[in-house]
């Protein structure tokens, strides 16, 4: 009987045999696209069930004061899922991947595969104050980095199907194909050449299909087009596109903050003891924050702004707008705090839908003002578009929120305002917040994949692949003669790395420093390594970043560079070595 390696190895040779690399890479897309789908289809619906089992019954039907509780509950099984059954990080999401793709080649362990199909659900449906995308796209990274893996695909492909698997979250997630593929392009900087948009088109689709299957044409926001845009609104658009730029500016600030102020508490179970309790208090006062709040983005969106404020425990006159304006303003402004202290306390999640969230509370509630002066704007257009100027804002994503948008209302009626709100919130936001929340991490270590062919094709190369060892190392200590007779005659190098005893590096002796002295044997004994060493040029740090190293080089002007870790000599980096492994990574990444 036939063992499963044997069967395995008999499909890698038919593939070779009949099918070709690009044909394959087309079925891998399919099959990416298809399992991100349904791994987005078990994130929703068990969200879904948790949800509704605690939030539709044991709240509603039993006690208020649950609102309080679940969120703890919540972060503590999440806590105990981490430390006894993944025992790995898990990890945020998008920020996870673009690690992953920047640092280890796209390569990201299996384990991430269902960790967060675990452990977001959870967080989610106990009312941590966040959203699913981000856990959908780290599930879907990882399927596809993993398939890439199975059978043997280089880096380029690797990182393609990740992108693929990205994309085919998204469109299961928001039934929003052509969004997808430009959020895979825009936030993983992918290369949409031909060869890349057919696999992220098949991806997409295949994703789509898959979630139709499964639970028909129903969508996560229902909208329909009634106020079409008319351009005497363009100076209130403008207005919106400026407050959601601020309110992107709070968003990205607010979350630093946090997370920093989390970061001094060592202990992860006191991290999940004050973010728990931080939560409860604030889901108990204002319920809305609950879970990824879609019911208050779809009431917003129809128009129904009691049936969205339903669960504030207040009697408030909802009849009066300034009440309900107020309403909204806190919860758009608590909506940032709750979503990032469930991070910060150990939750796992996105912030894609908390920014929607948040974008949609404040559409409306600018629209409500604006109405109130005299004026006449659509109110639900307004929460639309609400949601796109935090999205392109938050996220620096302004194409993907154009398009996912307009893929929402079913048309293009509102490109118009769509792209100027875009435009403005992205620019205001990219003034005062230089990265992302999914990319700063990575821009402060240099490590940031761009567009930029050329600083991505320098990010991708490792120093470790680079450092050469072959050198013989000298002491202070030694003569003339013990360098000669223990390390030049034994070396085919020109240079010498001085160490003293604990390998510390001191200095370096070239071969023609030495030369004149080489052949007069009366300064053998008299003449030390001391005497005639010197300082290296420059020093390349184990842990500075290729491009660093580049730099290194044209500003020293040297041909060989040593290497130090912890102080410790390491090897050295040629220039000829950097150069060689530069145009050979060039050639696998554009190829």
């Amino acid at each position: 009987m036939p063992t499963t390696k044997k069967i395995y190895r008999k499909i890698l040779i038919w593939r070779y045999r009949y099918i070709s690399e690009r044909q394959f890479i087309y079925i891998l897309s399919v099959l990416v696209g298809f399992l991100a789908g349904i791994g987005t289809f078990i994130l929703k619906d068990l969200t879904f069930l948790i949800e509704e089992g605690l939030q539709g019954n044991l709240i509603k039907e039993y006690h208020y004061a649950f609102y309080f509780i679940f969120p703890i509950i919540g972060l503590f099984l999440v806590f105990g899922i981490k430390k006894f059954i993944v025992k790995r990080n898990i990890g945020h999401g998008i920020s996870t991947t673009l690690h992953a793709i920047s640092r280890r080649n796209g390569i990201i362990k299996r384990y991430q595969i269902f960790a967060s199909l675990i452990t977001a659900p959870i967080t989610v449906g106990f009312g941590g104050s966040a959203g699913l995308q981000g856990p959908a796209v780290s599930s879907g990274a990882a399927l596809g980095s993993n398939v890439a893996q199975l059978f043997h695909m280089n880096s380029k492909t690797r990182m393609l199907l990740i992108g693929c698997a990205t994309a085919g979250a998204m469109s299961s997630m928001f039934q929003a194909p052509i969004a997808a593929i430009i959020f895979a392009v825009e936030i993983f900087s992918l290369d949409l050449a031909f060869a890349s948009l057919v696999p992220l088109l098949l991806a997409s689709v295949s994703a789509v299909i898959t979630t139709y299957f499964f639970v028909g044409t129903d969508v996560l926001f229902r909208f329909k087009l009634v106020d079409v845009f008319e351009v005497k609104d363009i100076p209130f658009y403008a207005a919106l596109a400026f407050l959601t730029g601020i309110a992107s500016v709070y968003f990205s600030k607010m979350y630093f903050k946090i997370i920093n102020f989390f970061e001094q508490f060592n202990s992860p179970f006191k991290r999940l003891l004050i973010g728990g309790i931080a939560i409860g208090i604030m889901l108990y006062l204002i319920p809305p924050l609950y879970g990824e709040g879609y019911g208050l983005i779809n009431n917003l969106l129809k128009g129904n702004t009691a049936a969205a404020l339903k669960d504030i425990p207040y009697n408030l006159d909802l009849e009066n707008v300034y009440v309900v304006v107020l309403m909204l303003l806190l919860i758009a402004i608590f909506k940032a705090i709750a979503m990032t202290t469930t991070f910060a306390a150990g939750g796992v999640g996105g912030i894609f839908i908390p920014t929607l969230f948040m974008g949609s509370a404040l559409g409306n509630a600018i629209a409500k003002v604006i109405n109130h002066l005299g004026f006449f704007v659509s109110e639900s257009n307004f929460t639309l578009i609400g949601m796109t100027g935090l999205m392109a804002g938050v996220l620096h994503a302004p194409l993907t929120a154009i398009f996912l948008i307009a893929e929402i209302t079913g048309g293009y009626e509102l490109f118009v305002p769509l792209m100027l709100v875009s435009a403005i919130s992205f620019a205001f936001t990219k003034y005062f917040v230089s990265n992302s929340i999914y990319t700063v991490e990575l821009a402060k270590k240099g490590q940031l994949i761009t567009h930029n062919k050329d600083k991505n094709v320098i990010m991708l190369m490792r120093i470790d692949n680079l450092i050469e060892r072959n050198f013989k190392s000298i002491t202070r200590e030694m003569t003339l003669g013990e360098m000669l007779k223990n390390s030049v005659a034994k070396s085919k190098r020109n240079i010498f790395p001085v160490l003293d005893q604990k390998k510390h590096f001191l200095g370096i002796v070239l071969l023609d420093d030495i030369r004149p002295m080489m052949f007069d044997q009366s300064q053998y004994h008299k003449t030390y390594v001391s005497d005639f060493m010197k300082l290296a040029p420059a020093i390349i740090f184990h842990d500075d970043a290729v491009e660093d190293v580049m730099k290194k080089f044209k500003e020293s002007g040297a041909w060989n560079l040593p290497v130090v870790e912890n102080e410790k000599y390491v090897g050295f980096i040629s220039k000829s070595k950097l150069l060689t492994a530069y145009r050979n990574k060039l050639i696998e990444v554009t190829a």
